[in-house]
């Protein structure tokens, strides 16, 4: 069985983090990247949010790809390295391997200490696979490196599940995706695999994302305990309420987190007064129509698109080759 390989190409950074939180909250629309929700318990949080009732992208997904397992292996490459984007415990791909026939396997995550266990155990599941694990920050585009050693005449899936692309705006998914594009490389029958979540009844869309159970809104006023961690500031969990709310005119969720009164955040340096009522802009989930995504998905260069949704239409699994 081979030893499976990691790489670390990016470090964190922590004035650089400090620098764009306090830019974003410092903005006139206060915000920030949806990327620092995810800190140990943000991340376990999320998981419990997709055994909620309310909230089931991650079970019709995996309903949709069980259903269409068959079809899929007759239009992906075989032998193909599957590069598999935001990997986490590696579930969802290891579910793909073997079925797909990948010749090859590439995890990648902010951090390969994360990936390194789910790494090994989806080893000792398929002995004869190589394995790496990259750790690298991909959410301002893809660069794979040369220490990767890919070969060039191998085609390579691209796997990029769960509907993460709904926290892009539209402008900045095209560029991300260009960017995917470009990762393909120039084996013939290289592609993307990406999963889409699609655009519903609004209500049914705000109840997935202020779930009964407050599950959600944890998650998110977490985030202000990870920022006082991240940039030494002093919010506190109980001035501050979670807020989602459907956005048609931009066809996404929007979560913030609103004050329940006038109140002063300070950090080292600096400081922000926010009014009662006033908003930190902390994700946007955004929905697509399948026409709409296949026109997204052109217009960053991929070629022929195929797409696969569960029976109610309601998630979308495309193939788009480069």
């Amino acid at each position: 069985m081979p030893n499976a390989q990691f790489i670390q190409i990016s470090q964190p950074n922590a004035a650089a983090v400090a620098q764009e939180l306090l830019q974003g909250l410092c903005a006139p629309q206060a915000m920030t990247s949806p990327k620092y929700l995810y800190d140990a318990l943000g991340s376990r949080l999320f998981e419990a949010i997709t055994e909620l009732p309310e909230y089931d992208v991650t079970r019709t997904e995996a309903r949709a790809m069980q259903l269409h397992s068959s079809d899929m292996a007759m239009h992906l490459p075989k032998n193909a390295c599957w590069i598999d984007l935001g990997a986490g415990n590696c579930e969802k791909a290891g579910r793909l391997l073997g079925p797909m026939a990948a010749g090859r396997y590439v995890a990648v995550d902010i951090s390969v200490d994360f990936l390194r266990s789910a790494i090994e155990n989806l080893q000792r599941q398929h002995p004869d696979l190589p394995m790496m694990g990259l750790g690298t920050d991909f959410s301002c585009g893809l660069d794979l490196p040369d220490s990767l050693n890919l070969d060039p005449a191998q085609p390579r899936v691209l796997f990029y599940p769960g509907s993460s692309i709904g926290n892009f705006t539209p402008e900045q998914a095209v560029g991300f995706l260009r960017s995917l594009h470009s990762a393909c490389g120039t084996a013939a029958s290289s592609g993307l695999l990406i999963g889409v979540d699609l655009l519903k009844n609004a209500d049914e869309l705000e109840a997935a994302y202020d779930d009964a159970l407050g599950v959600t809104a944890a998650f998110n006023l977490n985030l202000l305990l990870h920022i006082n961690r991240l940039v030494g500031s002093d919010f506190k969990v109980r001035d501050w309420q979670h807020l989602s709310r459907f956005n048609a005119e931009q066809s996404r969720v929007e979560m913030h987190l609103r004050a329940r009164h006038a109140l002063r955040v300070q950090w080292p340096g600096g400081e922000r007064l926010f009014a009662a009522g006033q908003t930190i802009h902390t994700e946007n989930a955004c929905k697509w129509t399948v026409s709409g995504f296949d026109a997204l998905l052109q217009s960053a260069g991929f070629k022929s698109t195929r797409c696969w949704t569960d029976p109610a239409t309601r998630f979308a699994l495309f193939w788009a080759t480069a």
